[in-house]
């Protein structure tokens, strides 16, 4: 399958977000298949870094399409995302979950497990899985620059049924519809429709803007 091109990520946000459900992610000798992404909308998303972060919007003000936004979450886990860019809205993706493929030996000796659902059945997990950490903050990810071993492949996986579910683990705009995962997929982070969210004020509840 061919490497995936810049004006995939050229694209709007939530468009991209579902279309990488199915893509191949290659990493260094490893690879899997993506079942679950979420969506951050540039503008008029709470959630998003770049709601609070300065440098979040310096880098997408700077950087290319599909290039690699890697932070440290919690003081705990590196996280994987991809940048959107110069569509109808800009935004970040997160690789959620992916179903390990090749170079499952290397993954199950950095995460210390047996399993291959216990391996990149959460965005910590598949960053600890991969080697995914912060010296790849940056890194583009298709076109010019591409690293050679890391990219995204076409969709390989036969016909299979993508569901949006809202977003984990965050606390503005809870309510926005903006994961993507393949129904029924073990290796999802957490299974369609069960996302807890927890009791919040009503600022925190915004339906998206069209």
């Amino acid at each position: 399958m061919p490497f995936l091109e810049t004006d995939f990520f050229q694209r709007d946000v939530l468009t991209v977000a579902r279309e990488l459900v199915g893509v191949e992610l290659v990493w260094n000798g490893c690879s899997g298949i993506i079942v679950e992404t979420e969506a951050y909308a540039v503008e008029h998303d709470p959630a998003c870094h770049t709601a609070s972060r300065p440098s979040a919007r310096e880098f997408v003000r700077s950087k290319p399409p599909g290039a690699a936004y890697v932070y440290f979450n919690y003081g705990m886990y590196w996280l994987f995302n991809l940048l959107v860019k110069d569509g109808e809205r800009d935004g970040l993706i997160l690789i959620r979950a992916l179903e390990p493929r090749k170079g499952l030996e290397s993954m199950q000796s950095r995460r210390n497990r047996e399993k291959a659902r216990d391996l990149c059945s959460g965005p910590g997990k598949l960053a600890q899985a991969l080697a995914i950490d912060g010296t790849h903050h940056g890194l583009p990810m298709v076109g010019k620059g591409r690293k050679a071993g890391c990219g995204l492949k076409s969709s390989v996986l036969p016909a299979h049924e993508i569901v949006s579910d809202i977003r984990v683990g965050i606390s503005q705009a809870v309510d926005f519809p903006w994961r993507f995962l393949v129904r029924g997929n073990p290796h999802v982070s957490v299974p369609h429709g069960k996302v807890k969210v927890p009791a919040l004020p009503p600022k925190a509840i915004r339906q998206p803007k069209e």
